[in-house]
């Protein structure tokens, strides 16, 4: 399972969705492919105001404040 992970450089919501991310890859095993907004104009003009997002097969799973719980239900599915 692939898990898109839409972020930026000095993002603070960012680090914390990063850390949910690795504490519930602990529990179920995925891939995380982290994306650079700033990298893509497209992207970054999408996701701009949203950051940081999680994406799990094109549909936004979360984004803003990430939280275990959410993330844990979602990948579970």
């Amino acid at each position: 399972m692939d898990v898109k992970f839409y972020t930026r450089p000095g993002c603070h919501l960012c680090e914390e969705a990063r850390l949910m991310l690795k504490l519930v890859q602990e529990d179920i095993p995925f891939h995380i492919h982290e994306i650079n907004i700033e990298e893509d104009d497209a992207i970054h003009e999408k996701y701009m105001l949203m950051i940081p997002v999680v994406e799990l097969e094109g549909s936004i799973i979360q984004y803003g404040r990430v939280d275990y719980a959410t993330l844990l239900d979602a990948l579970c599915k």
